[in-house]
């Protein structure tokens, strides 16, 4: 597949971001909030290194460049989404975990 290399792009970013988020809910469920911080910091670091490698892709479809949407690019976008809603869900759980301490 040509677009291997956006492909990879996306989902590698994709689950850094997710795991990210993941460790700031860990990190607030224990009253680090310094650190759950510096984690969804990171998690939104991590979205924009995907939502770069989406946007090359987007830019050459728009210049007409035919992309092969196979398996792997469904894949890629499925961590995408996943990543976003997973990040925003984390920054809710940070602020409600900071509530209740």
């Amino acid at each position: 597949m040509e677009n291997m290399e956006v492909v990879m792009g996306i989902i590698m970013n994709a689950g850094d971001a997710k795991s990210s988020a993941v460790e700031a809910i860990q990190a607030a469920k224990k009253g680090e909030f310094d650190l759950a911080e510096e984690r969804l910091k990171h998690a939104g670091e991590a979205l924009v290194g995907a939502h770069h490698s989406q946007t090359e892709m987007l830019t050459k479809a728009a210049q007409g460049e035919k992309i092969e949407i196979g398996i792997y690019m469904v894949h890629a976008q499925d961590h995408l989404m996943t990543a976003i809603a997973f990040t925003d869900l984390a920054k809710e759980f940070v602020e409600l975990y900071k509530k209740l301490a």
